[in-house]
């Protein structure tokens, strides 16, 4: 009958002892959400504030009129934003595709280990890694009219005259999209890989015994597999795809014309070009507010696949 008096005991001691714990795990997350408060939550502030003012070269250093949803609505008006939404969701679409399934097909063609594989995973570990300035402006000089496309389809006949690749408005956004798309291609490959290499080799006997070819094997084995993953690879390649903005700055500027005005670059050409900044910023918060949809998504995905 006494022995629950010492056991209760020993809780009651023990009671004490983890709130301090708890509480230095607090002071340990600290830091990390005094970086987030100053680096991300009050910038994200400053600019919804932004959107709603009139803030120009003239008022940016002085107090900021409200205005409201002026800036969205001039946005909207002009017709600027609208097609900048436009030539975005075409853009994306390009990177995604083109990034989703380049990137499976080659982590399929280099789901064997070997000397051959380890070294094509290097040269696209290195085409991956290349900072987005030096690798558009490689492209840029590729695409120009004495680079190497358009020498190559002359010398082959395809064409007399220099393909329009920077220079034409539907040419421009295709294939700075395509760029995009080489640079995400190689971390969705390595991912995909990552997926394809936890699968038992026992599954691919079994499928091999059965008489199944290599599409059979791709199409019932591989794909499903990946599922999972193939989510939230979907999911960052869209997001990558629609905050891009490096290459287009380096190949095209925006151009010809309007052409790759996507809606990140329009927001800086408002806000650094023609120095409105509140219109700029309001640009800006719609692609914010895209990013945070999908970044849901993401989160969502991630946590599908932790269930899994």
């Amino acid at each position: 009958m006494s022995t629950p008096a010492p056991a209760a005991a020993r809780a009651s001691a023990a009671a004490p002892q983890r709130r301090p714990r708890r509480q230095s795990r607090y002071l340990f997350l600290l830091p990390a959400l005094v970086f987030l408060a100053l680096f991300s939550v009050y910038p994200l502030v400053q600019l919804v504030r932004m959107s709603l003012s009139d803030v120009t070269a003239s008022t940016l250093n002085t107090a900021w009129p409200f205005i409201g949803l002026d800036n969205f609505q001039q946005g909207l008006a002009s017709g600027q934003t609208g097609d900048a939404l436009t030539r975005t969701a075409v853009f994306v679409l390009v990177v995604t595709v083109v990034g989703m399934v380049l990137g499976l097909a080659g982590a399929i063609a280099l789901r064997t280990r070997g000397r051959w594989s380890n070294v094509l995973l290097a040269v696209m570990v290195f085409a991956w890694a290349l900072p987005p300035v030096v690798n558009g402006s490689v492209w840029k000089f590729l695409f120009a009219d004495a680079g190497l496309l358009n020498v190559a389809a002359r010398a082959v006949g395809l064409t007399d005259t220099a393909l329009p690749f920077l220079y034409d408005q539907y040419w421009a956004l295709g294939a700075v999209a395509f760029v995009n798309s080489w640079a995400v291609i190689p971390f969705n490959a390595l991912v995909f890989r990552a997926a394809l290499l936890n699968i038992e080799p026992e599954v691919f006997e079994a499928a091999a015994l059965d008489g199944a070819s290599r599409w059979q094997e791709v199409r019932h084995i591989m794909v499903p597999s990946v599922r999972p993953t193939m989510l939230v690879l979907l999911v960052l390649t869209i997001v990558y795809g629609f905050r891009s903005f490096d290459f287009i700055y380096v190949m095209t500027y925006g151009g010809p014309g309007t052409a790759t005005n996507t809606l990140p670059f329009l927001g800086y050409l408002q806000a650094f070009s023609r120095f409105d900044f509140g219109l700029g910023a309001s640009t800006s918060v719609v692609a914010v507010l895209v990013v945070l949809v999908l970044a849901v998504l993401y989160a969502r995905s991630i946590s599908k696949e932790e269930k899994e």
